[in-house]
């Protein structure tokens, strides 16, 4: 992988935008007064997609990813 700031995802690259969108539906069903299993799962899908984008980020500026074993 090239490790430079050309190999960040970028605002509108999909992953970002399913991402934000994640955020979006949670922020609604919060809104919409959901369910609290429904809540979490939409809180706990925006967060690891978030997460995701951040690990990859990191690894495409050349950080060592944490092993935790």
């Amino acid at each position: 992988m090239k490790r430079n700031v050309a190999s960040m995802l970028m605002p509108d690259d999909p992953v970002m935008r399913e991402a934000i969108e994640a955020m979006k539906r949670y922020h609604q069903a919060q809104e919409a007064g959901e369910a609290d299993v429904e809540v979490e799962r939409l809180r706990l899908t925006a967060e690891q997609l978030f997460q995701s984008i951040s690990d990859y980020q990191l690894a495409a500026l050349g950080h060592q990813p944490l092993v935790r074993h």
